[in-house]
């Protein structure tokens, strides 16, 4: 399937992984590169030598295009986004925070320039930086999120901008992705899905806990503070809600939360860690090949548009 993204990220299917911080390793990204998608490595907090190890670890492994996504609040992002050219990265996504000083520099290096943003003004911003594309991610999505929903996102985004649009938040299978394509995306980003493939490294009661999940099991916390966040409802998530409406400090909650990301990756603590995954989880059922769920997605997409022209046709 060719799209603008597809064509530009020099990949087989319009489908990204997205870039979870202690969940996108090498290993799941290369398996989503070798499996026709573009994987993505995740540097969330680490320093740049150990996503300089991460990046040589892939090549290793894979010999298709992939990309590292970069937190810009990371206190080493500047020796990061250096480690990117050095090392030949494709592909390079961006959060939490403006990556305008870097882009030049990627550019010249060759790096294709992709921000995750959560409005208009940041996606016309980021176009006029000079990204190449961006990801509209709505507020359905897992981990750090904004007040959008992705349906009413996408669309104003692909209308503002010229450059391609990635449509992410809540996508998680076929007809996720037709709806993406229909608001005038050009690919997709998931996250969510690949938690639960055999390449995935968290452990296995985070995966569990996402194939367990019912439509009402995710919840957000940290509204009052201005970084809200969505996992699947524990323990934490109970006692953050309850601190937060009582009007507890931001060092208070920042506290409940400390390592909480690494609790459920690691540890398998999916009763007080933080266990990110978006709106989706309720569709996700069983545990997959990255290959698998790739191809399975994008047969699904198909006989989404296919079936429901012919329902037209009928009408």
């Amino acid at each position: 399937m060719n799209t603008r993204i597809t064509d530009l990220l020099d990949i087989k299917y319009p489908i990204i992984q997205g870039g979870m911080a202690w969940v996108a390793d090498y290993n799941l990204a290369s398996a989503v590169s070798l499996a026709g998608g573009l994987g993505i490595i995740g540097a969330g907090g680490a320093d740049a030598e150990f996503v300089r190890g991460q990046i040589r670890k892939l090549k290793n492994k894979c010999d298709k295009p992939f990309g590292v996504n970069i937190m810009l609040m990371n206190p080493d992002a500047d020796n990061i986004a250096k480690v990117l050219v050095e090392e030949g990265v494709s592909v390079v996504t961006t959060g939490a925070g403006n990556p305008s000083k870097y882009i030049d520099m990627w550019k010249e290096a060759g790096i294709k320039v992709i921000p995750v943003v959560a409005s208009v003004a940041m996606a016309k911003m980021m176009e006029r930086c000079g990204a190449d594309a961006v990801v509209a991610e709505g507020t359905e999505a897992g981990g750090h999120i904004g007040e959008i929903t992705t349906m009413s996102l996408v669309p104003q985004v692909v209308s503002a901008v010229d450059i391609p649009v990635i449509a992410a938040g809540g996508i998680g299978d076929g007809r996720g992705i037709a709806a993406a394509f229909m608001l005038g995306a050009s690919g997709v980003q998931m996250g969510t899905a690949f938690l639960v493939t055999d390449e995935c490294n968290i452990h296995e009661n985070y995966k569990n806990k996402v194939i367990k999940a019912k439509d009402i099991d995710s919840k957000v916390t940290g509204r009052s503070t201005g970084h809200p966040v969505r996992t699947l409802r524990n323990k934490m998530t109970s006692e953050y809600l309850k601190m937060e409406s009582l009007g507890a400090s931001l060092e208070d909650l920042e506290a409940l939360t400390l390592g909480g990301l690494k609790k459920a990756v690691v540890d398998g603590d999916d009763v007080n860690g933080s266990v990110m995954a978006g709106q989706i989880a309720g569709l996700i059922k069983e545990k997959t090949t990255c290959k698998e769920l790739i191809e399975n997605v994008m047969v699904e997409m198909r006989n989404t548009v296919v079936n429901n022209m012919v329902r037209c046709m009928d009408v």
